[in-house]
This record gives C-alpha cells, sequence and structure tokens, in this order.
C-alpha cells in the first residue's frame, strides 16, 4: 500500500468516471456546482472545491537552510501542501547522524501541517549504475544512508536519478542499478518509504531517460513492491517525449504500458529552457519555457494526479514583481486547474 495513502478525505468530486472522490457530487442544471465552482457539464471530469484553492499537493524543492523542519515552514508560507528536501548536504559524500531533535522538529511539523507526501531527493553523487566497484559500493552505502534518513524522518518518497553508465552500455548500466536496489533492500527494510526511480534528460550516457528503462529495472529487482516512480515534465521534454495538447493522452498510454500509472508518485512540474528531444536537462518557470502554459494544463486537471505530490524546481530567485518565483509559479499552476 501507498505509504501516504491514509489522508483526509478531500473536498473534490470527479462525475461521470466510475471512482467519485468525496461523496456523491452536486447536481446544478446551470454548469454551475454548489459551492459555485464552474463543473463541466455531459458527463467528463467536473472537480467541486470548498477551500481557498482547488484541492491538489503542490509543493516545491526548498532549502534546508536552518534545519530541515524549516522547508515545512516556508511551504506552509507559500501556501503550499509538501515540500522537496535534501535530508543532507548533496555535495558530500559523508555526512552526520540525524539528530533527535532535527527529527522531532521535521515530525512535529510535518504533523502539524498535515504535510504527509513529503518527499527526498537523494545526493547528486550516488550513481547506482556505475561500473566502477568502488563508485558503485560508495553509492549503495549513501543510498542506504538517504533511504534510512527517510525512514527516520517519516518521509514517503526518496527519488532517485538511475545513474550513469560511463561507457558500459545501458543494458549493463540497467542490470547494475537493479543489483544495488537489490543489496539495498536487502539491507534495508522498506518501513513506509517507496523509492522512486526519476525519468531524466537523458545527457551523456545517463539512464533513465525513456519509461522502458524504469520498466526494465522494476522488473528486474526482487522487490519490485519498493519501487515507484517520478515524472519530471521538463526530463520528458528534453528526452523527447511530447505531450502538449492532445499528445498528453499518448504520453499517459504509453506510462501505463510500461512502468503503470499507479507507480507514479511523484511528479516534478517543470518548464524546460531546451528544446524537445535535446537531451539537455534546463528548467525553467511554467509557462516560459519551450514546453508552455497549456503544457501544463492536463497535468494539473488529471484527476489521476489529485492526491500525488506536485513538486516544483524551478530556479529559485525573485520575480520581477519581486515576489519569490516558487509562489509566481505555483499560482500560474492553479490557474490552471
Amino acid at each position: 500500500m501507498d505509504p501516504a495513502a491514509r489522508l483526509e478525505p478531500c473536498c473534490f468530486t470527479v462525475v461521470g468516471e466510475t471512482a467519485r472522490r468525496g461523496g456523491p457530487s452536486p447536481r446544478a442544471t446551470d454548469g454551475r456546482s454548489s459551492t459555485g465552482a464552474t463543473t463541466r457539464r455531459g458527463g467528463g471530469l467536473q472537480k467541486v472545491h470548498c477551500c481557498r484553492y482547488p484541492p491538489g499537493v503542490f509543493g516545491s524543492h526548498l532549502s534546508i537552510a536552518g534545519g530541515l523542519h524549516h522547508a515545512l515552514l516556508d511551504a506552509h508560507r507559500l501556501e503550499m501542501e509538501t515540500a522537496q528536501v535534501f535530508t543532507k548536504n548533496q555535495q558530500q559524500w559523508r555526512c552526520k547522524p540525524l539528530e533527535s531533535q532535527t527529527i522531532e522538529q521535521w515530525r512535529l511539523h510535518a504533523r502539524r501541517l498535515k504535510f504527509r507526501r513529503t518527499v527526498s531527493h537523494d545526493s547528486y553523487l550516488i550513481n547506482l549504475a556505475s561500473p566502477d566497484d568502488t563508485l558503485w559500493r560508495k553509492s549503495i552505502d549513501l543510498f542506504i544512508e538517504e533511504l534510512r534518513r527517510c525512514v527516520a524522518l517519516g518521509i514517503p518518497y526518496l527519488v532517485t536519478h538511475p545513474g550513469a553508465h560511463l561507457g558500459s552500455g545501458e543494458p549493463a548500466g540497467l542490470r547494475r542499478v537493479a543489483k544495488a536496489l537489490d543489496i539495498v533492500h536487502c539491507r534495508v527494510a522498506a518501513d513506509g518509504v517507496v523509492t522512486c526511480l526519476e525519468i531524466t534528460a537523458g545527457q551523456g550516457t545517463s539512464l533513465g531517460h525513456r519509461l522502458e528503462h524504469l520498466a526494465e529495472i522494476i522488473g528486474l529487482v526482487r522487490d519490485p513492491a519498493r519501487l515507484g516512480v517520478c515524472l519530471d515534465t521538463a526530463h520528458l521534454f528534453a528526452a523527447g517525449y511530447d505531450f502538449r495538447g492532445r499528445r498528453y493522452a499518448g504520453l499517459m498510454r504509453q506510462v501505463r504500458r510500461t512502468v503503470g500509472l499507479s507507480r507514479v508518485k511523484v511528479l516534478h512540474l517543470n518548464d524546460s529552457k531546451k528544446p524537445l528531444g535535446s537531451r539537455v536537462d534546463r528548467h525553467d518557470h511554467i509557462g516560459r519555457g519551450l514546453i508552455g502554459l497549456e503544457g501544463f494544463r492536463p497535468w494539473v486537471r488529471d484527476p489521476r494526479w489529485d492526491r500525488v505530490p506536485k513538486i516544483l524546481e524551478t530556479p529559485k530567485e525573485k520575480a520581477p514583481d519581486g515576489r519569490d518565483w516558487d509562489a509566481v509559479n505555483l499560482e500560474t499552476l492553479r490557474g490552471l486547474m
């Protein structure tokens, strides 16, 4: 079972599908819901909400400067429902053990703010596909530490890039990743944490730029139930997946056929500075890159992602009006719902 599945009912209803969340849908004849939210008639998807914002689990990758729990406080200040963090300095192999006070503060604020679907991203130093035995074992050890930190903090999702084969070839690299994950799973109990393999842009010898890569890793490991998937819009676009307009449905069919829609546990919503199929990973603000504003509408309107964390990884800077770009990007996404 998804470790973050036990959530309070959302005030949101999908009409015209088999599954309906939040109880029976309100009936109206003028295309308006009883809460005043515009709906689509004719048996289509209808979103009905009673909160200030439509339901959704939006967040951003936030700094842990001043303490891990400060990321949660920043997310709350920005009116988000979750946050993604590095639980350690991601540029260093060595890390100090988490102090009990750090764990207590994180858990306290996550519980108080009702942030149940928090996300951690592992260190970019980790390469579970490395053909070099020394680096491979070092990567396994650090990944185990990343996983243990998530367990201690109660973070249900740990996002990782599959790694780079560095010339050994894709088949060998994928087998190497699966073997590494089997070792990790033998040494660390699941304890409510799902490892989410992230789709990549495919720079250099990076693996994971095809959905089939992720599916193969999942198929090779001994305990596939411990693995999920993270879809990043900028990475998908750079890898050659065009999901703009009606093409979104085609991408969803590919996801269903390869890894399965239910295995998608995290979304990274980022625009791209580089063109379709460029294999270059450069994130941009929502609607200001080459994906464009309309490319994000189906992601935020698709009811299958309502309770999936949707994380911004856009540049950290101030917008022209002086606001945090995170706030601007979040407002843009919510405006598409």
